[in-house]
This record gives C-alpha cells, sequence and structure tokens, in this order.
C-alpha cells in the first residue's frame, strides 16, 4: 500500500522508515504551504482548527502523489482530536477519493481490536524487515531530536544567518536515506559537531532563554507555528522546548497501550491551578509552565490553534501562574488568516520586553 501521512515537522523522516519497514511504500506530501492549507480549508467545516484543515490538505496533496493509503494519528479525551481521523476519513470519501484509512491509536476494545488495527498496519512484510524499520525510524526520531534541541542554542549566536537551519535541512535529507543505524549515528556525530562549527564565538550569549508550550501539533509543525522557533532565534533568543516527540510517542503510544502511563508528575507540577485532565495537552500547558517558571528562563510562549478547547482553558489559568511565579507568559493563537507581520511584531515586542527585565534586575 503506498501510504501518506501528515506534516510534523522533521518526524515524516521517522514516519517514511517505519512504513516502509512495516511493508508499505511511503509517500511523503510536500511541507505545509499556503496551498495546503486552502486546500484543506476548502473542504473542511468552517469552525475546524487550524491543525485539522492543514492536515486535510496534507492528506490530499499526498492522495494526489499516488497515495492509496492514510496514516492518521488518533486520541482520546475531551480533545477533538479523537474525532478527526473519522471526519477527515467521511469528508476524503465524499470527494470520491477511495483510500484505506488507518488512525493509530491506542484501542479501546480488548485483544480482537488491536489485532484488527494491527492486521491492517502490517504490509507484507518479514519479521526482520520490520523489527530494522523500526529500529531506523527511533533512531531517526531521537536524532532529530537531539539536533534539533542543538540547533536552538546555536541559532541565537550563528555567524551567519540561517547557516543552522540550512544545515539540518541539508544534513536531514543525508539522516533521511540512512539505511544503518551506523549511518544514522555517524551522521548524527557530524552534524553535532557542524553545529557547534557555526557558533561565532565573538558573539557573545544574550543569556535569554524562553520556554514554548501549547498544543502538540502547533508547537512541532513550523508551518503551522510560522517558525516560532526560527523567529526567537534570529532575535537572539534560546528556546527551551517542552515537547518531544521521541518522548510523547513512548509516553502516550507504548506506555499507555501497556497501562504504565501515569499523569502523577503533571498533576504535581499544576497542583493549586489544575487538577485533572482536561484533553490533549492542556494539562501539559499548566505543568510545563510552572516548572519553567521555577526553572532559568525569562519567559514563556503559549501558543495553540483557535477554538483548542483544552489550550482555551490553559490560556484562562496561565496569568495566575504568571503573577504568582513573576514570570511573563505571551499566549499566540494562530488560525488561517494570522499574518507574518503581526506575530512578528509581538515576537519583537515581548523580547524587549524580557530584555528590559533583565536590564532592570541586573
Amino acid at each position: 500500500m503506498k501510504v501518506t501521512f501528515p506534516h510534523m515537522g522533521y518526524a515524516y523522516i521517522a514516519i517514511e522508515a517505519l512504513l516502509s519497514g512495516l511493508g508499505h511504500e511511503p509517500i511523503t506530501p510536500p511541507p505545509g504551504t499556503r496551498n495546503t492549507l486552502e486546500l484543506g480549508t476548502r473542504y473542511s467545516p468552517e469552525e475546524a482548527c487550524l491543525p485539522f484543515k492543514t492536515i486535510l490538505g496534507n492528506m490530499l496533496e499526498g492522495i494526489e502523489l499516488g497515495a492509496d493509503g492514510v496514516l492518521m494519528l488518533g486520541g482520546w479525551g475531551p480533545c477533538r482530536l479523537g474525532y478527526y481521523g473519522e471526519i477527515q476519513r467521511i469528508i476524503l470519501l465524499d470527494l470520491g477519493k477511495q483510500v484505506e484509512f488507518v488512525t493509530l491509536e491506542v484501542p479501546e476494545g480488548g485483544l480482537p481490536k488491536a489485532l484488527g488495527l494491527a492486521r491492517r498496519i502490517l504490509g507484507p512484510t518479514d519479521v526482520k524487515e520490520l523489527w530494522l524499520g523500526c529500529r531506523l525510524a527511533w533512531a531517526k526520531m531521537n536524532a532529530i531530536d537531539e539536533l534539533e534541541n542543538l540547533a536552538l542554542k546555536v541559532r541565537p549566536r550563528e555567524k551567519d544567518h540561517g547557516a543552522t537551519s540550512r544545515l539540518l535541512a541539508r544534513e536531514f535529507q543525508r539522516l533521511r536515506g540512512a539505511a544503518t543505524i551506523k549511518d544514522i549515528r555517524a551522521i548524527h556525530q557530524e552534524t553535532g559537531q557542524g553545529l557547534l562549527d557555526l557558533v561565532d564565538r565573538r558573539k557573545p550569549p544574550t543569556g535569554m532563554r524562553i520556554g514554548v508550550l501549547g498544543e502538540i501539533y502547533t508547537v512541532v509543525e513550523p508551518f503551522v507555528n510560522l517558525r516560532l522557533e526560527e523567529r526567537l532565534g534570529y532575535l537572539g533568543v534560546e528556546v527551551v522546548r517542552t515537547i518531544s516527540l521521541p518522548k510523547w510517542v513512548e509516553e502516550h503510544i507504548f506506555q499507555n497501550a501497556f497501562g504504565f502511563y501515569t499523569r502523577r508528575e503533571l498533576l504535581r507540577s499544576a497542583a493549586g491551578y489544575l487538577s485533572g485532565f482536561i484533553g490533549g495537552h492542556g494539562l501539559e500547558s499548566i505543568a510545563r509552565s510552572v516548572d519553567l517558571a521555577q526553572g532559568s528562563v525569562d519567559g514563556i510562549i503559549h501558543i495553540f490553534p483557535l477554538a483548542c478547547m483544552p489550550e482555551v482553558v490553559a490560556q484562562g489559568i496561565l496569568p495566575q501562574i504568571s503573577q504568582d511565579k513573576d514570570v511573563p507568559i505571551l499566549s499566540l493563537v494562530v488560525d488561517e488568516h494570522a499574518g507574518e507581520a503581526g506575530f512578528q511584531t509581538r515576537l519583537e515586542a515581548f523580547v524587549d520586553l524580557l530584555q528590559r527585565r533583565v536590564r532592570v534586575c541586573q
């Protein structure tokens, strides 16, 4: 089966390896553009959020490239993500797109349902190829995560504007073609050294650090968040990530599948502000903001799509955390009408505010 899937930053590199190991041919849609968003918006319910529309656009572009299958992540709880896959399947069907639609989620319904999902996902592959594909996918996902975190430290001090992003884009294409764990490790090491070589030693670090949190897709996908991490890096800010895709996969898929996942740590951090799970990453946004405020960040940016219920709840709580912990928090809401000029202006104003606070404290 030729399978397409939504973009989530550079995670497509790991997803390609996984699908190949499962015996399928991955059909990667092009990176998100205005055309992707316009295509998804045209066929989406008006009240649907930005991730829904962008992901639907990804699916339609992938199908145009020849995909006859779609892989989508599912969800559970109050967040509407759990409905996305079914609604998108119906939309594609109404558009005459005859594709196999598979929603990847922790199945509720016991062993028979789990085996049924496994049969739909597994293609014509043997155990050896499956094991290799899974190992390659996991190794690539971890390498991407570690290198992107290193890039967040390098970008504010790079010698040439944009050099960090250009290096990552080039080396990640090498990583995409890596066929062995040894090759992945070599590329990981070479890219890490290459990033460190981009640092201008004559440029003193600003010391400005901003934590970023919010709805996972909006935080991870650069097209949707208007390249937030890059923009902050070019303003001399080191971004502190609170969402790691490898950790998310480990906790929400593997640990959750076997009943090992617990929110105890999150609830402990959020105590006094939020006492339960509200769907999506709402609880995480509150807990991580408290953790960041007690750490060494100068400010926090909370970014989420318009009408995202869990993050709207979190947005209402964050001002109290900001006041209690004495840390500025900026909430950014994005939808298909978000303009880059206004977005940039808000970031520059927020960074300027933090810089003035730092000077006063000194």
